[in-house]
């Protein structure tokens, strides 16, 4: 297979800078580190010697880390991943003391002390708990811990999840102010069709959406024990390039090549600027109570040049919310184009819908003056202008 980007674009020249970020989020899948008879010890520990190596040049690292529900197979009696929700919490209960303990081990020969952290998505959908894994996963580095991070399967609800470790590590990333996200699977990169297939080409560099218009991308990886497959990376790589964080994609054995600089995998390169904890929240975690949709004017204003919300550009309002509430803002099309705080409550905004600011103070008073949201407390989200084909299997 070729190893040219289908653009003819050579490899990205921040992959050298991998070493000397001061922050790196590591996220390794399951079909990784785990197999049906369990956890492959030689996966772990080639991980953590990499890993040891990148401490040693004075980087923090945090590990998200799947394989809690694949460790818990073998214990169980199981032969495959389980499809309902109690056997997966119940194998992910057991799963998660058997990948620690041998994280542990593995991490004690290189004279690192790990930690367990195990969260929900509902956990950081809410600020307080959003600012608490903050403090946690940073006075943790600060101590020079290796916090191993997990989505707590055993709780997680079918309603409420990350969906993917891919995502959490993203999300993750945010958390911690890192500089950068290296994402290890059981495929070396992102290829512009199956990489099985004769004649698909590596991907070297994405830049943006537009670097995968027509990119055909798969869900699930080969080995049948984890859940993403590229789907699930892709998003993940541009959750965090859209907040400035650039993300490699690479096969776990291409890990220390990766960190190396060596012209593995794909690199995507940052999209969007770094953003505050407060913004990446509001963003990516806050969850929205209802939705206002705006006119395309509105959308030039919200989105464009970063004014606040009006009530003259609102053309609809759903769900229940009160003032002070995270609601999604969606263009005509339907596509939600920012998440803000809103002003007012549900009952109160549909009879503002349409109407100038000077409009409403004339009839119901000065207390209806102020904007529906304000521009600093709106997020503006990157609009999907990219077509590219998911296949199912």
């Amino acid at each position: 297979m070729s190893t040219k980007h289908p653009n003819n674009v050579n490899p990205v020249q921040g992959r050298s800078t991998i070493r000397r970020a001061r922050r790196i989020v590591i996220k390794i899948g399951s079909s990784s580190l785990t197999s049906s008879e369990g956890v492959r010890q030689e996966a772990i520990d080639s991980l953590t010697r990499t890993i040891a190596d990148l401490r040693r040049q004075g980087s923090e690292v945090v590990l998200v880390s799947s394989g809690a529900i694949a460790a818990g197979l073998k214990p169980l009696g199981l032969e495959r991943r389980p499809k309902d929700l109690a056997t997966q919490q119940a194998a992910a209960a057991v799963g998660q003391g058997w990948l620690l303990a041998e994280y542990s081990e593995s991490f004690w020969k290189h004279g690192l002390s790990v930690a367990q952290v195990l969260l929900t998505a509902e956990e950081l959908m809410r600020r307080t708990q959003y600012n608490n894994a903050f403090r946690a996963l940073n006075r943790l580095l600060d101590l020079g811990i290796v916090p191993i991070v997990n989505e707590n399967d055993a709780v997680a609800t079918q309603e409420i999840r990350f969906g993917d470790n891919d995502r959490l590590a993203a999300l993750v990333a945010n958390v911690i102010k890192a500089d950068m996200l290296l994402l290890l699977s059981d495929v070396d990169a992102l290829y512009d069709g199956p990489p099985s297939r004769e004649g698909s080409r590596r991907i070297t560099l994405v830049r943006g959406p537009q670097d995968l218009e027509g990119v055909t991308i798969g869900r699930a990886g080969p080995a049948g024990v984890g859940t993403g497959g590229m789907v699930t990376k892709v998003d993940a790589a541009e959750i965090a390039t859209g907040s400035g964080i650039p993300t490699l994609l690479t096969s776990a054995p291409n890990a220390q090549l990766a960190i190396d600089g060596e012209d593995v995998g794909t690199w995507f390169a940052v999209s969007g600027r770094r953003k505050s904890a407060r913004a990446a929240w509001l963003g990516l975690m806050a969850e929205t109570r209802g939705r206002i949709t705006i006119d395309d004017g509105a959308v030039a204003a919200v989105v464009d040049r970063g004014r606040s919300l009006l009530p003259a550009g609102i053309t609809g309002v759903s769900g229940r919310f009160e003032s002070g509430d995270a609601v999604e803002i969606a263009d005509s099309t339907g596509e939600v184009i920012a998440r803000g705080l809103v002003n007012y409550s549900s009952t109160e905004l549909p009879a503002m819908v349409g109407r100038s600011t000077a409009e409403l103070r004339a009839e119901l008073g000065p207390e209806y003056d102020r904007v529906v949201v304000h521009a600093d407390d709106c997020v503006r989200l990157r609009r999907r202008t990219a077509t590219r084909t998911r296949l199912n299997s």
